[in-house]
């Protein structure tokens, strides 16, 4: 089908791109924007500044006053408010240990006046996944637990609270990624249970979330074998329409996970998995982290193209159409964008105090002398990024003397820490140990040669954290987090 300026419009209306590196708005975009294109979405490479998500909303909302400006705020590892200085607020997982909903609901609270403040409106939060399989590479401290209803009850309080400014929510990644042990990044997941299993383990927390008024629901590149064997979630209208849009009544947003994902775009190319994510029910498509004008383009045609040889009804492109127009309605008319007073006094410090509050300690942390902190620093999965993290700068700002070691899989000698820990306390950082050989083995050597040290989990749970004397686990690597955690060696708990 040739190009139809009518279906271009209906196209870009479903439309959710990125850009290349930097937080100034490319021409392509501004041009877009002027042709009814959705919104745009911010990434971690557009972040050179503190400053960076307000420039790029004040541009986009200049452009156009009602875009969606989408970004991923969860809290706690992953943020896009604060990238380069770690998250304020602590993350589901830490918020799940202390199980206090009223907690959960005034740190989503707090998280959505940050980003009214800073002109965001979409939010791709909370992720309500089941963390069910502890190898799972992509969600670990990104849920609120392993108990669907723990699960449920957080995810439907943040949503709420959320909600309430105006900033709309994406529950995310239906219907569960908590289970899969790839990463959908990388390659796709295939979760292989019972229909039974599924639906009591993994459904929950949507259940609730669209009980709570969700306006988004967020789709996973993930196949689940016993409702749809050969497609994964995003394009799959049995998991979309039957499940989601049928079974449990949704009839709001439903945005795809970033279309640029291995799990779909090896096997379709990132424009074919649109067209596949659109006829299966998809309304949004979250184009991914790549610069977007080609991307879009490529979408444009295919779209046109399967509308033309009968491969997509126009009438669901114009329902999709219809439901993003409503979703920047319904934030039009409840004021995002605008400034919220603070309200409640108690915000500036519910990260930190909910981060105290979930922090467990095993024996006498306490150190007094010179401190060596060794990190040792993995990769992080891309939904991460480089967000920032540090035990050092905390515990410096509490007076002690610290130096600080980081150890990568290339660097990870034991002699080295035995040399620079001599007439210092050692404390020894790891996110997620579980995840590498190299992680726990490194750590292992590092206690055997310094059994004295302090290790400090700043991931998911680590059995050689439960099993020491000195230990401290945050429950995530916020900002809040590692603090809590400085406060406590330090002796200022």
């Amino acid at each position: 089908m040739s190009a139809d300026p009518a279906i271009d419009r209906l196209i870009n209306a479903c439309l959710l791109p990125g850009f290349a590196d930097g937080d100034r708005l490319p021409s392509w975009l501004a041009r877009d924007l002027d042709r009814d294109l959705a919104g745009v979405a911010i990434y971690g490479r557009n972040l050179v500044d503190e400053n960076s998500v307000s420039t790029i909303a004040r541009s986009v909302h200049e452009r156009s006053p009602n875009a969606l400006v989408a970004l991923d705020e969860e809290g706690g590892d992953v943020t896009r408010l604060e990238y380069r200085r770690g998250s304020s607020y602590p993350g589901n997982l830490a918020l799940g240990v202390l199980d206090d909903v009223r907690v959960t609901a005034n740190v989503a609270s707090a998280i959505a006046q940050d980003l009214v403040a800073a002109g965001v409106n979409y939010d791709f939060a909370p992720s309500v996944d089941v963390n069910s399989d502890p190898r799972n590479p992509v969600i670990g401290v990104r849920s609120f637990g392993g108990d669907p209803q723990l699960v449920a009850r957080h995810g439907a309080a943040f949503i709420s609270a959320m909600q309430e400014y105006g900033v709309a929510c994406a529950a995310k990644h239906f219907p569960g990624h908590g289970a899969t042990v790839a990463d959908s990044h990388h390659a796709l997941p295939v979760i292989d249970c019972d229909e039974s299993t599924f639906r009591t383990r993994e459904l929950p927390p949507f259940v609730a979330a669209v009980e709570a008024g969700v306006r988004s629901v967020m789709t996973s590149h993930v196949v689940f074998a016993a409702l749809d064997p050969d497609e994964p979630a995003t394009l799959s209208g049995r998991l979309l329409q039957d499940l989601l849009r049928r079974d449990l009544g949704f009839t709001g947003v439903i945005v795809t996970d970033a279309l640029d994902m291995r799990a779909v775009a090896d096997r379709y190319g990132i424009a074919g998995a649109a067209v596949r994510a659109l006829a299966a029910g998809a309304d949004l498509l979250l184009v991914g982290a790549v610069d977007g004008e080609q991307p879009c383009a490529e979408i444009r045609e295919h779209v046109r193209s399967a509308i033309g040889d009968g491969a997509l009804n126009l009438s669901r492109l114009e329902d999709a159409a219809e439901r993003v127009r409503e979703l920047r309605s319904w934030i039009s008319s409840r004021g995002a964008g605008r400034h919220f007073p603070r309200g409640d006094d108690s915000f500036p410090s519910v990260g930190i105090e909910a981060a105290r509050r979930a922090l467990r300690v095993i024996g006498d942390v306490r150190v007094s002398g010179p401190v060596l902190v060794v990190e040792v620093c993995a990769p992080s999965n891309p939904a991460v990024g480089e967000a920032h993290w540090s035990l050092s700068e905390p515990l410096a700002d509490l007076g002690l003397d610290v130096e600080t070691l980081r150890l990568t899989e290339d660097n990870a000698a034991s002699d080295e820490v035995v040399r620079r820990g001599r007439g210092r306390d050692v404390v020894v950082v790891v996110r997620d140990a579980y995840r590498r050989d190299w992680q726990r083995t490194s750590v292992e050597k590092l206690l055997s040669v310094r059994p004295d040290a302090v290790l400090v989990a700043i991931g998911m749970p680590d059995d050689a954290a439960l099993a020491r004397g000195r230990a401290v686990l945050t429950f995530g690597a916020a900002r809040v987090n590692t603090q809590a955690a400085a406060e406590a060696i330090a002796g200022r708990r």
